[in-house]
């Protein structure tokens, strides 16, 4: 495996797809750190100074820091995200499996384009209606869930000095803006760079979390208060549950039932075509990560809700203490809605009669079965099989980081936990398996090995070569050397500031 990743420098093209996305990456991250105008960022800074000494969150406010990276609570330029798009994503892929003219429309050819500028302009709506919300939640800091504290003006000062309806056009303007260059990033990035670039941007908030979580598991293990003799045990616990729970999810998100597909023999002329034996492979956990996104944002819609509109009323707030993060209910309701929206996600996506027509149209059928309708429901009985057992797989992840805050000792909401499970470890598998696997592809085209010894990393392979040609070097040296100013100029600002 360390001679792979030294020959990937030995491929030129390979070279300066690394290369063009790391220069995005640096892009994004920037793009984070900028605040909004008319901003106090020294209220902020104050704040999060404060924020850092406690270790609590609440589930929605997690799962908006993965898709923001960190953006929303510094009230950056990118504060929106990614989430927009790939709110927009969902909604045009479900409507896709739903709507019969928008499934034909995906299968005529230029369709999917068609498809994708919908999309693109949902995203606008979305992020005008969410940058709105979030503009009049700024000039309102009692509004702000994720950011509570904040609005104590004695302490901190004023968020927004001075904000009037030109600011608040303004701050929209920005933060929709923030979000269409995000789009043409992952755009760029799938185009010439690795993976797909939406899901890299997305896995870069959730590593930025990274270094905050270090830091906090020190404190707590090695420097806090409440350190004793046991601490470094448990310390080394933690880190050997995490190498196991990474790899368990890597072998349950790569797990697969492979269903035999028999092609009858067919004679063109003088060649033979057909006869051979292919495999249908079909995943255990088909869903990925989406119903755990679709379970914490019901669950967490409640809470925001009552924030707004029933604010500081009795039974508001035990509304809330029975669907906050760490309650009974709140596992147990989560439970519930992963099993629902993993069945209801495969429903919609997996279409057996489909594949049945395919497969009959192409002259191959399953042995044991009969083709046509046989065949659909044999694939809808085996994916229902699977997606139980698909279910039960994201349920536990979805619980498991509260039982590993409970066996360490680590309290709810703290960062260190949501590299144990969730939405956030789903993620970081499936998209450094992807990358892995395209690297992989480059390496085994120019008669280089791959990362492993036998075999290749199992996936899809087809869909990972969509992507168009590299950048040039010269377009790479003029972006890095852009990139090298800018931290050059930051730099010096923060020097200058200390």
């Amino acid at each position: 495996m360390i001679s792979a990743f030294a020959n990937t420098w030995k491929v030129p093209e390979l070279r300066d797809r690394i290369l063009f996305t790391l220069a995005m990456i640096i892009i994004v991250r920037l793009g984070t750190h900028i605040t909004l105008p008319g901003v106090d960022s020294s209220v902020i800074e104050k704040w999060m100074a404060d924020a850092a000494k406690t270790d609590g969150g609440n589930a929605f406010g997690a799962m908006l820091t993965i898709f923001a990276g960190g953006g929303l609570q510094k009230a950056g330029i990118f504060a929106l995200g990614i989430m927009p798009y790939i709110s927009a994503s969902i909604m045009v892929q479900l409507m896709t499996a739903v709507v019969p003219k928008l499934a034909r429309l995906a299968r005529e050819d230029g369709g999917r384009q068609k498809i994708t500028q919908y999309t693109r302009y949902i995203t606008i709506v979305i992020a005008l209606v969410q940058g709105y919300f979030m503009a009049t939640s700024l000039m309102h800091p009692d509004r702000l869930f994720y950011m509570r504290g904040i609005d104590n003006a004695a302490k901190y000062g004023v968020l927004v000095p001075g904000a009037d309806l030109a600011w608040i056009a303004l701050t929209v303007l920005t933060l929709v803006s923030g979000t269409l260059l995000l789009m043409w990033i992952g755009d760029q990035m799938t185009e010439r760079g690795l993976g797909n670039g939406t899901s890299i941007i997305i896995t870069v908030n959730i590593i930025s979390a990274l270094p905050g979580a270090l830091v906090q598991t020190w404190k707590f293990f090695v420097t806090g208060e409440n350190v004793n003799a046991f601490s470094s045990v448990k310390l080394v616990i933690m880190i050997a549950m995490l190498i196991v729970v990474i790899a368990a999810t890597i072998a349950l998100t790569q797990a697969q039932r492979r269903i035999a597909v028999q092609y009858a023999k067919r004679v063109v002329g003088r060649k033979q075509f057909g006869g051979q034996t292919q495999y249908l492979p079909l995943k255990v956990n088909y869903a990925g990560v989406m119903p755990i996104i679709f379970a914490t944002a019901i669950l967490s819609l409640p809470t925001m809700m009552i924030s707004w509109i029933a604010r500081g009323e009795t039974w508001a707030m035990k509304l809330q203490e029975a669907l906050a993060m760490g309650s009974l209910w709140y596992y147990v309701l989560g439970g519930l809605f992963i099993f629902f929206f993993s069945y209801f996600w495969v429903a919609t996506m997996f279409q057996p009669s489909q594949i049945s027509e395919d497969l009959k149209r192409n002259g191959g059928y399953i042995p044991g079965v009969r083709p046509g309708k046989p065949t659909a429901d044999f694939l809808d009985f085996t994916m229902t099989r699977l997606t139980f057992a698909g279910a039960i797989f994201l349920t536990f992840v979805f619980v498991l980081q509260p039982l590993v805050g409970h066996l360490i000792g680590l309290p709810q909401g703290s960062m260190v936990l949501q590299f144990f499970g969730g939405t956030s470890l789903l993620i970081l598998v499936g998209v450094v398996l992807d990358i892995m696997r395209q690297v992989e592809t480059h390496l085994l085209q120019r008669h280089y090995d791959g990362f492993l010894r036998k075999g290749k990393i199992k996936g899809r392979y087809d869909r990972l070569s969509q992507t168009g040609n590299a950048a040039s070097s010269t377009a790479l040296v003029y972006l890095w050397a852009v990139i090298g100013l800018l931290v050059v100029v930051a730099a010096a600002a923060w020097i200058a500031k200390a």
